[in-house]
């Protein structure tokens, strides 16, 4: 009664549907269901769903960042099914999170239909040059590949190195993998990859099978002006819906609903106590910069380049007509590098007006941008009783039902490092001891506190054994 009826939900899905486009202006809703060969049937059979809200439509385009996260979820509920969506990145590098749609399950077909509607919302062609992000889940790969060829499309860095232990058991590796991926620069890349073919044969020509492209900055294009390398952005999102997974379809829906409206309200808060001209989370990239710009110089060639060298034998070529870095950040991120902060002040000592140093940051970063984005609410909705009803000749009925082995499980699945991790002990690096973690009590023999035996506790005890126990059972 105060979740709602599983089964009932589905008549009564377009008139929720009706509610939350009378109230959120310009949501897209689309409800897809399974070929009926008997027209004159008065029910239809519910296969997917796909939701945009307005306000979330708008303030991405603001944005001015083509970048989205994909990724999908299980549903806990009497009806299985996925929850697929789709999560851009905001101003303060922060999530946020767009479509989201219940489909049968996730394959090819259920991705294509998603990022069709998300195309058609989001004014995304074929050719466009756009940025995904996914953990390369079942069908996706293929999807994308079809609808958008164009687009640039990164694996989770993290997943990739679950599959390749997979393949060797050894995880030493780890760091090499990890350096590889983060650099910017092919040269320097190539010389990791040399120094990783030397340590791990097998290891290299695994993952040599995955281009570049799809996982190393060094081969990834400045479209989304993000250098991401994971996708916790979409298992961040995934988390905050764990609650409401396992509920009826209208109350699964309405709890995403609330918590993208409580989301706006919560930054347009932190928004409000702002003053600098950039995010928070761009100001201290900033000033990282900034601070490690003091120990680099910059000679003029005559142009509009010059020639930065700091410690390290790292040297690099600044082009400030054309705001770039041999280095590659400052193209990656939007953000100006070391050396292009250095080249700056060079410029300033020289007596030349460069203005404030924030104008050289992407306006994605800026707070004016953070601002509009989240100017656009999620409106709320009225109760049942005052939903307007939906003039359809036909009626949804739920999905086919799949009974689920065992009890519903509402935590995701742990790699095998975090269960490390979580059953490990955390070492302080400020007082240099050790936290102490709860241990597992497996191998761990239960002592009864009536009778003081081992191998049964009180609730099992039968008063037998011990002369706590016999004296105990006197007095029961």
């Amino acid at each position: 009664m105060v979740v709602g009826d599983y089964t009932k939900q589905y008549a009564v899905l377009r008139d929720y549907v009706l509610e939350l486009q009378a109230t959120n202006v310009d949501t897209t809703v689309k409800i897809q269901v399974e070929s009926e060969p008997n027209c004159n049937n008065s029910t239809r059979q519910f296969k997917r769903m796909y939701v945009f809200l307005g306000a979330l439509k708008k303030g991405f385009k603001i944005g001015m960042r083509d970048f989205l996260g994909l990724d999908g979820a299980f549903m806990k509920g009497s009806f299985p099914g996925q929850i697929l969506t789709a999560v851009g990145v905001d101003s303060n590098n922060g999530i946020y999170p767009l479509a989201y749609a219940i489909v049968e399950t996730e394959n090819t077909d259920s991705w294509k239909w998603f990022l069709e509607c998300l195309g058609d919302d989001l004014d995304i062609h074929a050719n466009s040059n756009f940025t995904f992000i996914s953990d390369k889940q079942k069908g996706l790969i293929p999807a994308i590949a079809q609808i958008f060829p164009c687009a640039e499309h990164r694996y989770c860095l993290r997943h990739i190195y679950e599959n390749m232990r997979k393949v060797r058991t050894i995880t030493e590796y780890k760091e090499h993998l990890w350096n590889c991926a983060k650099v910017t620069t092919i040269p320097k890349f190539e010389t990791l990859m040399r120094d990783f073919r030397s340590y791990d044969v097998e290891a290299y020509e695994w993952l040599m099978k995955i281009p570049p492209h799809h996982w190393a900055r060094s081969h990834f294009s400045g479209r989304g002006m993000l250098d991401m390398l994971l996708n916790n952005l979409c298992e961040d999102f995934n988390s905050k819906l764990v609650k409401g997974r396992d509920k009826p379809i209208i109350t699964c829906l309405e709890f995403i609903r609330e918590y993208l409206m409580k989301r706006v309200c919560n930054v347009m808060k932190v928004i409000n106590k702002c003053t600098c001209p950039l995010t928070p989370t761009s100001e201290r990239l900033l000033y990282a910069n900034i601070s490690s710009a003091s120990q680099y110089t910059a000679r003029w060639n005559g142009v509009s380049k010059y020639q930065v060298k700091g410690p390290w034998h790292d040297q690099h070529i600044v082009d400030m007509g054309q705001m770039t870095c041999s280095c590659r950040k400052w193209e990656l991120t939007g953000m100006p590098c070391k050396h292009a902060i250095a080249t700056i002040n060079e410029m300033a000592d020289n007596g030349e007006q460069v203005g404030e140093l924030y104008t050289y940051v992407h306006k994605v970063y800026w707070l004016e941008t953070w601002k509009s984005m989240y100017s656009f609410i999620v409106d709320s909705i009225k109760g049942r009783s005052m939903w307007p009803k939906s003039d359809s000749p036909t009626t949804l009925t739920p999905p086919p039902h799949h009974k689920q082995p065992g009890r519903p499980k509402k935590k995701r699945r742990q790699t095998t490092d975090e269960k490390s991790v979580s059953q490990s002990q955390k070492e302080n690096p400020q007082q240099g001891q050790c936290e102490s973690q709860k241990l597992t009590r497996k191998f761990v023999s239960v002592t009864c506190s009536k009778c003081k035996n081992k191998g049964h506790n009180a609730r099992t005890c039968k008063g037998t054994g011990g002369n706590g126990g016999t004296s105990q059972a006197n007095e029961v």
